[in-house]
């Protein structure tokens, strides 16, 4: 893959832009998180108008999505805010409206375009709306994950393994490991904050790290929720001694690439994650 590790952006820092393309219908926002020059895969945060409608369609490439805030409906079925689906190419949702906007969390597997023939699809790889209220929480996901937290799965490939999670941590909780993965590892934080060896993470806070990169420890004093992708197999976790130890408070110290360096910078006392 060719997207450039990202570790962390406040997305509330990226301009909303109404020029990226492929956004289904006019009046369209976007702020482009992050994107791969050689595939077209991306993420964004899509903002939709109060009245939109779109009549809808089956893309060429997977389409998967959390919405944040708003409400979409989608072949005539309500995606309230925290509803997930991941549409495989080739599969046609239907029309698509949202009555006063909605801003939804989004990812292509490439670049988008209306498919002008039959795509063929696996039925394994559609979700079409799955709330996270209704997912339940599993622990013990790994041996040696430090107490304290929950993982609500929501979506792995039946062949590729590439898994989609939420996670949800208590307040007053901290690590002392920093982690190593053989995947890449992507995160949008949904709520609560997070302190680790590049700031804190506040609401709407993305990174895209490639694989086997040293990463952490990581704490949090408020409690937190993250959406998490991982892409390229199965995840595993080796826990490694950190470059440095655990600390509250670290300064801002993001790696970004030239085209993110107008959102370098931290985004203190917000509530909203976008």
């Amino acid at each position: 893959m060719s997207r450039p590790r990202i570790e962390f952006v406040q997305s509330q820092r990226i301009p909303w832009r109404a020029d990226v393309p492929g956004l289904p219908g006019p009046g369209i926002e976007a702020r482009l998180l992050s994107a791969d020059d050689e595939t077209g895969a991306r993420s964004l945060v899509v903002r939709y108008p109060p009245g939109y409608s779109w009549p809808g369609g089956a893309l060429t490439v997977d389409h998967e999505f959390l919405v944040l805030g708003g409400a979409l409906t989608i072949g005539g079925e309500p995606h309230p805010a925290m509803t997930y689906a991941h549409l495989p190419a080739g599969f046609d949702a239907g029309a698509r409206a949202s009555a006063a906007g909605a801003v939804v969390l989004e990812f292509h597997s490439g670049a988008p375009a209306l498919a002008t023939q039959r795509i063929a699809f696996d039925e394994r790889r559609l979700v079409r709306s799955r709330s996270l209220y209704d997912v339940p929480y599993t622990g013990n996901f790994h041996p040696e994950f430090p107490p304290g937290a929950g993982r609500k799965l929501l979506y792995q490939d039946p062949v590729t393994h590439d898994t989609s999670w939420v996670l949800g941590t208590m307040p007053l909780r901290w690590a002392e490991r920093a982690e190593v993965h053989p995947t890449v590892e992507e995160m949008y934080l949904l709520a609560g904050e997070v302190h680790g060896d590049h700031g804190v993470m506040r609401p709407g806070a993305y990174f895209w790290r490639p694989p086997s990169v040293p990463h952490g420890p990581f704490g949090t004093l408020t409690g937190n929720l993250y959406f998490f992708r991982t892409k390229g197999g199965l995840l595993a976790t080796t826990y490694v001694t950190p470059a440095r130890p655990f600390r509250w408070w670290p300064d801002y110290d993001a790696v970004l690439p030239p085209e993110l360096e107008v959102a370098r910078g931290e985004v203190p006392g917000i509530a909203a994650c976008w």
